[in-house]
């Protein structure tokens, strides 16, 4: 009986797994939003009205946040949620209207930027962005200069650790000169 409760519970929401240049979809059958951020990595619950009638029945997996197996692509993310889940900084950027990073860049040569400072918004995408490069110049730039803009996901324990206060995110920002080439 306390199986069929729960399961009685369970809506069925629209969930991308957007990775920059495309994105992977299902139809996940759970009890609410937090538990699809709890169980896969990487993921958002979309509920634009158009996004939501853009896939007709039978287009995409039907899958059960439950269920021992997931399909590709999917299954993968629920691991790696897994593997993230124990360990310090899990969840703690998760929630907030806005979320600041300082993030460096470690593939960078000299004419690449160093360091990134991200003002993210709730939903883990990038709202405002700010290069450092080597010489010290520093470029702003917005949603409008990037062609892609997949969220970051908050509850990532490795992203707690590049967060900054508003405060240094804003000097840096008032520092910075307006988007375009570098040099």
């Amino acid at each position: 009986m306390i199986a069929f409760v729960a399961e009685h519970f369970k809506k069925r929401f629209l969930v991308l797994h957007d990775y920059g240049m495309g994105g992977l979809w299902w139809w996940i059958h759970a009890r609410s939003e937090w538990e699809i951020a709890q169980t896969f990595a990487e993921v958002e619950v979309v509920t634009d009205p158009d996004a939501l009638t853009r896939f007709p029945d039978g287009e995409l997996a039907e899958v059960d946040i439950d269920a021992a197996t997931m399909p590709a692509g999917l299954d993968g993310l629920r691991e790696q949620r897994r593997a993230q889940r124990d360990r310090p900084g899990f969840g703690a950027l998760a929630g907030r209207e806005a979320v600041f990073l300082r993030r460096p860049w470690d593939e960078a040569d000299e004419t690449e930027p160093q360091i990134y400072y991200e003002h993210l918004g709730p939903d883990g995408r990038r709202l405002r962005q700010v290069e450092m490069y080597a010489d010290g110049t520093a470029v702003r730039t917005g949603p409008e200069d990037w062609s892609f803009n997949p969220p970051n996901d908050l509850y990532d324990p490795d992203l707690a650790q590049w967060e900054t206060g508003a405060q240094d995110f804003e000097e840096v920002w008032r520092r910075a000169r307006d988007g375009g080439e570098h040099g």
